[in-house]
């Protein structure tokens, strides 16, 4: 429990100063443990900051639903996510650009192990387009619930908010109707 106060006070941190910026101390404070526990469990800062940039286990919760039904779960996990714990660890990517080097590790890992990994499990020549779609949407969303606090969808109930993004989200995935059939080329302009 306590490591992952810690690993969640360095999310929380991460997603709102650039890296440069957060210390030891600030960690051990949002955790409500002491410095010298957080260099027991994970010996410095790079080390700790090594963990909290990786997606491996925030793409496992994201992704873990058969692709029929992963654009409702998608959404469903952004907005739990927000409502349960007051963030989407996915949205750390948004903040990329404040960290100078470890920006760059950041969106490397979000590549490898959030859209490379979802394009991995869908069918179709553009599964790879389709994968950055779907993650952008998500992403989105995130922003918008989370970060801008939109108070129209913040009053929505979780379901209806699933509901209504869920199917834009699906598109993405599958080709369905709101993006054409997969791998189609676009309609003519006109």
């Amino acid at each position: 429990a306590t490591k992952a106060a810690i690993l969640r006070a360095a999310r929380h941190l991460l997603a709102r100063h650039a890296h440069a910026d957060i210390t030891l101390k600030a960690v051990a404070e949002r955790a409500g443990v002491s410095p010298p526990l957080v260099l027991k469990y994970f010996g410095n800062k790079d080390a700790l900051f090594a963990r909290v940039m990786s997606f491996d286990t925030d793409a496992d919760a994201l992704l873990d639903a058969p692709v029929a039904q992963l654009g409702r779960h998608m959404v469903r996990h952004v907005v739990s996510s927000q409502r349960e714990r007051g963030a989407d660890p996915l949205l750390r990517i948004a903040f990329a650009p404040l960290h100078g080097e470890q920006g760059d590790i950041l969106r490397a890992n979000f590549r490898t192990q959030v859209t490379e990994r979802l394009a991995a499990r869908l069918e179709g020549a553009d599964a790879a387009v389709r994968a950055e779609l779907a993650v952008a949407a998500v992403l989105g969303l995130g922003v918008m619930y989370g970060l801008a606090r939109g108070d129209a969808l913040r009053a929505l109930p979780t379901e209806a908010i699933v509901d209504r993004y869920g199917p834009t989200v699906q598109a993405h995935l599958t080709g369905g109707p709101a993006g054409g059939p997969a791998g189609a080329a676009p309609p003519p302009r006109g």
